[in-house]
C-alpha cells in the first residue's frame, strides 16, 4: 500500500521548487494533491504533469499574503474532498536579495515576511480548524537554516522571516498538540531549485553558503523525502521539531 493513499494534501507555493517536487512525489505515494499559487499557467501544467503520470492533483490559485484568497482555498479544497490530512507551506519571497538592517530595501523585507511568515500563518488559520473537526493531521512548515542565524546579515529579511516561522511552529505545536494536529519544519541548506540556480551567478553570499555545504547544493528531492515521512503515520509522535536537511553544513 501507497504511504500516503487516501491522504488529501495542500501545499502553499507548489509550482516550482520544493512546493512542485513535494507535490509530485506525493501524488506517486497515493495522495490526492493540491497545488497552490500565483503562476496559473505554471500550476496547471504542474498539475497536468502529475494527472499525466496517473497521479491525483489540481491547481487552485492563491495569493499566501492576502487572508480572502488563502480562506477561499481551503473552503474549496474542503467542499472538493472533505478533509485536509496535509498542509505544506512552501510559499517564499522573491529571490531578490533583502540586504542588511542597515542598507537592505525596506520593501523587500516586508514582502519577505508577508510571504513566507504571514502566509504561513495564514494557512495554518484556516485549515487547522478543519484538522481539529476530524481528530488530527500534519503541517509541515518549509523553512531555511538561516532561520537559526546561520547566514550572514545580507539577508536580514528572509532570515527573520524564517526564524519567526521556526517559533510559530514550535508554538503552534504546543498549542494543538491535545487535538492531534502535528506541527513541524524542515530547515534546508542551499538547495537546488532554479531561483538558487540563478542567485549563485552574481551573489557571493549565496556562493559562499554552497560552498560550506559538503556535498554542494542540495536535490529538491532530499527535501520531499523529509516531508514524506512527516506527512506519514509513521511520523505520528513527531511534533514540534525543526528537521535540518544540510548535510551537516551547520552541524553545532
Amino acid at each position: 500500500m501507497k504511504r500516503l493513499a487516501e491522504k488529501v494534501i495542500l501545499i502553499m507555493g507548489a509550482t516550482r521548487g520544493i512546493g512542485q517536487t513535494c507535490a509530485e512525489m506525493f501524488a506517486k505515494e497515493g495522495a490526492s494533491v493540491i497545488l497552490t499559487g500565483r503562476d496559473v499557467d505554471r500550476g496547471e501544467a504542474v498539475a497536468k504533469g502529475i494527472l499525466d503520470t496517473e497521479g491525483a492533483a489540481q491547481f487552485l490559485a492563491c495569493d499566501v499574503t492576502e487572508p480572502q484568497s488563502v480562506e477561499n482555498v481551503v473552503d474549496e479544497t474542503l467542499k472538493r474532498f472533505g478533509a485536509i490530512d496535509v498542509l505544506i507551506n512552501s510559499a517564499g519571497g522573491s529571490g531578490n536579495s533583502d540586504g542588511p538592517v542597515t542598507t537592505g530595501s525596506i520593501e523587500e523585507f516586508w514582502h519577505k515576511l508577508r510571504v513566507d511568515h504571514f502566509g504561513t500563518y495564514l494557512a495554518m488559520r484556516y485549515v487547522i480548524p478543519s484538522m481539529i473537526e476530524r481528530g488530527g493531521g500534519s503541517v509541515i512548515n518549509i523553512v531555511s537554516v538561516a532561520g537559526f542565524g546561520k547566514l550572514t546579515g545580507e539577508r536580514a529579511g528572509y532570515s527573520a522571516a524564517k526564524a519567526a516561522v521556526i517559533n510559530l511552529t514550535r508554538s503552534t505545536a504546543r498549542t494543538f498538540a491535545k487535538d492531534r494536529v502535528r506541527v513541524n519544519a524542515i530547515a534546508p541548506a542551499g538547495v537546488a531549485t532554479e531561483r538558487i540556480k540563478r542567485m549563485l551567478l552574481d551573489r557571493p553570499e549565496a556562493q559562499a553558503l554552497v560552498a560550506t555545504q559538503q556535498f554542494g547544493l542540495i536535490d529538491p528531492k532530499d527535501i520531499a523525502y523529509a516531508a514524506l515521512f512527516l506527512a506519514s503515520d509513521e511520523a505520528r509522535m513527531i511534533t514540534g521539531h525543526i528537521l535540518p536537511v544540510d548535510a551537516a553544513s551547520f552541524a553545532d
